[in-house]
């Protein structure tokens, strides 16, 4: 048995979650994937996927196995890919991020990324879920909020300032609250995800307490843009990280309000499987990454001009 195919063929299998996609992508024949699967259990003598006629998924040893194969996997390519460049990391990398993250921060200085890194071929997933890495073949993902996931090694990134706002048309009609019990005559824009399935609490902190305000809505979303937009069109109050409304709050588009009791700051992180070796393309990623937040923990969270959880509850990112 070929070991080192029958890794490829399981990582693909995992990721595809399927035998036949999985034949489809590696141009093996279906019967084959199947076959290549049992003979590499029967090696190991364990079984490393629960089947059935709907569902795909790993056994705990399986995931194990999974981490170690793509590991070995990754350091077989860098050492063939270092023969021809051993200063240019190269290689194709799948992140995964929420929207308002990739919007406001990754996408304005992805051209800068591109020129640094030019043989590195980069799939951005833009998501408000939190996504299941090995599933769905991630290689790491920027999460927003508290963290649950031991089975990853975080990095935190940075914290982020979050403002109560709404648009000056909603204000018009419903007043400006100046204090939490006022917030008893207005509505909200409400934000759903599929860990809290509906959010109706707006978050503040008064006294250095943190305190959820539950706020009538007629709308609830959960994604993060359409969320700013149903704001800016009048529908309620919204909580958003600065970095996200800056230029709406200099046009004037929209007003922030509560400021004294703004919500905590949320922090943001990066995610990866645990990794004795980290390809090339990875680590260039994560560093430029940390570089990039960095910076915008320098300004304060203030994203420049032209530039202008996920949590136990999860808000809008």
């Amino acid at each position: 048995m070929d070991r080192v195919q029958a890794m490829q063929v399981f990582l693909r299998v995992v990721e595809s979650k399927s035998f036949v996609r999985a034949a489809e992508t590696l141009g093996l024949p279906a019967s084959s994937v199947t076959d290549i699967i049992k003979r590499l259990e029967k090696h190991l003598q364990t079984r490393l996927l629960n089947r059935s006629t709907r569902n795909l998924s790993l056994t705990p040893e399986g995931e194990r196995y999974f981490y170690r194969c793509r590991e070995i996997l990754d350091l077989i390519d860098d050492t063939e890919s270092s023969l021809h460049s051993a200063d240019r990391p190269q290689g194709r990398l799948r992140v995964d991020m929420p929207g308002g993250i990739a919007h406001a921060l990754i996408l304005p200085q992805l051209e800068q990324f591109q020129r640094r890194y030019p043989d590195i071929y980069l799939m951005i997933g833009v998501n408000d879920r939190q996504v299941d890495l090995i599933q769905e073949g991630v290689d790491c993902v920027i999460r927003t909020g508290s963290l649950n996931d031991s089975t990853l090694v975080a990095r935190r990134l940075v914290e982020l300032r979050w403002i109560t706002c709404a648009a000056p048309s909603y204000l018009d009609e419903r007043g400006v609250p100046e204090v939490l019990e006022d917030l008893k005559r207005h509505r909200a824009v409400h934000y759903f995800s599929n860990t809290t399935r509906r959010e109706n609490q707006l978050h503040f902190v008064k006294d250095g307490v943190g305190i959820a305000v539950p706020v009538p809505g007629t709308v609830a979303v959960n994604e993060t843009g359409l969320y700013m937009k149903l704001g800016l069109d009048g529908l309620g109050l919204m909580q958003l990280p600065e970095i996200l409304v800056t230029d709406h709050l200099q046009s004037g588009e929209l007003v922030e309000v509560l400021a004294d009791s703004r919500p905590a700051p949320v922090p943001v992180s990066l995610l990866y499987p645990h990794h004795s070796f980290l390809s090339p393309a990875m680590r260039a990623f994560i560093d430029w990454t940390i570089e990039l937040f960095g910076n915008l923990e320098l300004k304060g969270n203030h994203l420049p001009a032209e530039t202008s959880r996920q949590a136990r509850s999860q808000r809008p990112t």
